[in-house]
């Protein structure tokens, strides 16, 4: 370097130069700008940060909107004397909420210790707790270490719900944000960490499908989490992290490493001593929970009995129609809003049906299998098809047109399903998903109500197991032909109500014709002449019951099965119309036998009986009283309000005909010996569906039986449901007092001509019989008083009869003697047959020989009744079977 004067002289030249200062003075400004730019974005980017953050938080939920508290709870469903019969969930919901005085201390510490150390201290972030995660993701390279506190994983699960759904990191870092931001909140607003921690407890995921403390405790060791000790709360707490990973059932060894974690934890923050943990490390628990599981599953029935699958179809509905809620709104609060629904099922009743459906001997010796069949495919243009039983029995009948689905076993029935397959994946289609299952056949289903009260008190939808929640409910779902039962509801009950009609008014069972010229025929292709409605109805005689409906009119007998709840009958409107734009109505003379457009249900026409056996007042079949909320509010009431269908007298006067259905007409099959029974049978004309529906002084019970698939029963499989009807009444019946269908007082006895229903003079077949007292007869017979003339009373003969001394002036003088009066009309006539007739004949058939000529043949109407051999000669003969078979039920 050259230090001479010239080089420093120029050296100092050139410093001190203009254009060297104003270069000077550029370089700096540059540098003042640059700084001030740098400053300005930072500020920018820091304004812009809080602007964002701010937003971020801004759009967090109120803290005074959110509720931390889970979000489902298992609903439980009680019978009718409060006993648990079934929980309801949905997949997170199967939880069952405790309070924090519940929960075991060790059980709350080995959470704490394992998931939040700091839990107690920090404000609802974990500062140090973050600076350790973020050291360690640095370190380590994996990003997978976390720092949320129980606080923020309670928000995560019940408030950000959505989070499993977050596919940027965006998303995953705003609701990050807002998380810590309404921890903080939370904590202050709460101030209280055992609401935290209770509320927590209550949400977390224990695997297997339990959510919360208490059902983790009753899933792994079957008991209670109050009675959970050191080392189960250990196992508990264990899973947290991963409940798939950890599930103590699917992986123990799994678990018993975490296990081990969360009891190091616990001894390093000074939850136990090292002689609990000594105690604890060696617990062999997990064979404990081997043994909760076996125990379990002798317990546990996941699919629905035909009463919860109704139950649950009527909670939906109601919450829909009553609450207002939407369909989904209604299914989410069923299976997840911890409801408590209250039944009506008396659970001793439904066991016994249950018990008496299972038993094969209860049913006809020869079983056939209906195949109930669909299949979605996909096909080689990746299009998916769907194929039903309907198309499967086309493709067969292809082969034989006989083949109607049904199969002498399940292997033949497979062994089509397999063939019907085979030719639709020949194209090189897939299956997508299929379908098969075999019913037995013939079918059956039964409902029991308490007439009282409406309640219905057990049902089943079909024989067989059932495989599925949710199928078909032949009891509720299927409509079927009701025959002759309707002979009552349709016909005889407005005749008695409110046409001035009797049971002893007569009509003549005749040859007889409906207004298109086809006859109506009686079962037993044979006619008695004329015929009480009694008889009519002891007998099941169709022309009497289609004559009766002809003078009620249809329309009105369709008004009053309205009344009796029907909803499945046709009225002739537009809602009929048929596809091929036919209107159907029900409000014909068919309908006087049962033959409807649609049919009916078991449950409806139980409780069209129900109405009767409860004088006259009709209750819609309840399934349940009342449904509570997750907190205990009543949400739904259900009452037995009721509606006045017929009479109190016109009840019991139909009653007491229908018990001499089952004393001495087509039901005496369904006699009961502790219990008084009245009741109908039902036939349809080609023996497709059998019914018989009976009540008591304490229950209705509607049974009925036939073919899925409508076909006709063989005769030997006729009376199996008459059978089973008895078996279950008898055991609902036991040791109950057996008492009569009290007679109201708008009732009176009193003596009649038996073929007239006239009062009686000499010479006239006298039976007694019941009347409504605004219906009591007060004109005399004049076809039976031999030598009788309008002029003279002098060949009038005085002559006694239950009610009294009839003289020759037609005055009555009151008997003293009831026994003598009651048991001379019985003992004369028709009641001849109905008491000494009953004892000398219907007894005699009944105990001789099962009605067969017994009854009213010898020394029933023989001895001064209707007809000789005893009024409807098919009727006794061969007693039930001949009542159903050649007796006049099953209509034409």
């Amino acid at each position: 370097m050259n230090y001479g004067k010239k080089s420093v002289s120029r050296k100092r030249n050139s410093l001190i130069s203009r254009t060297a200062m104003m270069g000077k003075r550029a370089h700096v400004s540059f540098i003042r700008v640059l700084f001030a730019v740098l400053i300005t974005i930072c500020v920018a980017v820091g304004c812009v940060g809080i602007g964002a953050f701010r937003g971020i938080i801004d759009n967090a939920p109120d803290v005074n909107d959110v509720d931390i508290s889970p979000l489902g709870y298992a609903t439980f469903l009680y019978d009718g004397d409060g006993n648990q019969l079934r929980k309801l969930t949905a997949p997170s919901s199967n939880r069952l909420p405790v309070s924090i005085d519940q929960i075991p201390t060790d059980l709350q510490h080995a959470v704490v210790a394992i998931e939040d150390e700091r839990f107690y201290e920090h404000n609802g972030i974990d500062v140090r707790g973050i600076l350790r995660a973020f050291v360690k993701n640095i370190t380590s390279g994996d990003l997978s270490e976390g720092a949320s506190t129980i606080t923020q994983q309670l928000l995560k699960n019940n408030v950000f719900t959505n989070w499993t759904n977050e596919s940027t990191w965006l998303e995953r870092f705003t609701r990050k944000i807002q998380e810590q931001y309404l921890a903080v909140e939370i904590e202050k607003k709460i101030n209280d960490k055992n609401v935290i921690l209770e509320n927590y407890l209550n949400t977390i995921n224990l695997g297997a499908g339990t959510y919360g403390v208490q059902a983790a405790a009753r899933k792994y060791f079957n008991k209670d989490v109050w009675d959970l000790n050191l080392s189960e709360s250990a196992t508990l707490a264990g899973i947290t992290q991963n409940p798939t990973q950890f599930n103590p059932i699917e992986h123990p060894q799994e678990n018993a490493k975490r296990r081990k974690e969360v009891l190091d934890h616990m001894i390093t923050q000074g939850y136990i001593t090292q002689t609990q943990y000594d105690e604890v490390i060696n617990d062999d628990v997990y064979s404990r929970i081997r043994d909760a599981q076996i125990m379990n599953s002798d317990t546990e029935n996941t699919v629905y009995t035909y009463f919860e699958d109704e139950l649950i179809d009527q909670v939906i509905n109601d919450l829909m129609n009553i609450k207002g809620y939407t369909r989904t709104q209604a299914q989410n609060l069923v299976y997840s809003g911890g409801l408590s629904i209250y039944t009506t099922q008396d659970s001793q009743i439904q066991k016994i049906l249950d018990e008496e459906y299972a038993d094969p001997s209860n049913y006809p010796d020869y079983v056939q299998y209906a195949l109930d069949y669909a299949l979605t495919v996909k096909n080689p243009q990746g299009e998916e098809e769907n194929y039903s039983k309907e198309m499967l029995k086309l493709y067969f009948q292809n082969e034989g047109p006989e083949f109607d689905l049904l199969f002498d076993s399940q292997e033949e029935g497979q062994s089509y399903v397999d063939r019907y397959k085979e030719s639709i994946l020949a194209d090189g289609s897939t299956v997508v998903a299929e379908r098969v299952s075999f019913a037995p056949q013939p079918q059956s289903s039964m409902s029991v109500i308490d007439q009282h009260t409406g309640y219905v008190k057990a049902i089943v939808g079909g024989r067989g197991e059932k495989t599925a929640s949710l199928t078909l409910n032949r009891a509720t779902d299927t409509t079927r032909q009701p025959g002759s039962t309707f002979k009552i509801l349709s016909t005889y009950a407005p005749a008695l109500n409110e046409k001035g009609m009797t049971l002893a008014t007569t009509f003549e069972d005749e040859p007889y014709n409906y207004p298109d010229g086809s006859p109506v025929n009686n079962a037993s292709r044979s006619y008695n002449g004329t015929t009480t409605i009694r008889r009519a109805i002891q007998n099941s005689i169709n022309v009497v019951a289609v004559k009766c409906l002809e003078e009620v009119t249809p329309e009105l007998g369709l008004q009053y099965l309205d009344n009796f709840g029907f909803t499945t009958l046709a009225h002739g409107t537009e809602a009929d119309r048929d596809a091929n734009g036919t209107v159907w109505t029900d409000a014909n003379l068919p309908l006087a036998l049962g033959g409807l457009t649609n049919g009916v249900t078991n449950v409806e026409l139980c409780a069209a009986y129900a109405t009767i056996a409860n004088s006259g007042n009709y209750i819609e079949p309840l399934y349940y009283t009342k449904i509570l909320d997750h907190n205990g509010n009543v949400l739904i009431e259900k009452t037995s309000a009721g509606r006045s269908v017929i009479k109190e007298s016109t009840a019991w006067l139909l009653t007491s005909a229908m018990e001499d259905v089952v004393t001495q007409g087509t039901g005496t099959a369904c006699q009961l010996d502790n219990m008084t029974v009245a009741g109908k049978t039902g036939t349809t004309d080609a023996y497709n569906d059998l019914w018989f529906v009976g009540y008591t002084p304490y229950y209705t019970c509607a049974v009925w039986s036939g073919f899925d698939n409508n076909e006709k029963l063989p005769e030997d499989a006729r009376n199996f449901h008459k059978n089973l009807w008895k078996k279950v009444m008898t055991r609902i019946h036991e040791g109950l007092p057996d008492r009569d269908f009290e007679m109201p007082a708008s009732v009176e006895k009193i003596s009649i001509c038996s073929e007239t229903g006239l009062l009686p003079r000499a010479g006239c077949p006298v039976i007694t019989e019941y009347f409504d007292i605004g219906d009591v007869p007060t004109e005399y017979c004049g076809q039976h008083f031999y030598g009788y003339s309008e002029d003279s009373n002098d060949s009038m003969q005085e002559y006694t009869t239950e009610e009294g001394t009839y003289n020759p002036d037609g005055t009555q003088t009151d008997n003293t003697g009831d026994n003598t009066g009651d048991n001379t009309g019985d003992s004369t006539g028709d009641n001849t047959g109905d008491n000494t007739g009953n004892n000398t004949g219907d007894n005699t058939g009944d105990n001789t020989g099962g009605n067969e000529g017994g009854g009213d043949s010898t020394g029933g109407d023989e001895s001064g009744g209707d007809n000789t051999g005893g009024g409807d000669e098919g009727g006794n003969t061969g007693g039930d079977e001949g009542g159903d078979s050649t007796g006049g039920d099953a209509e034409e």
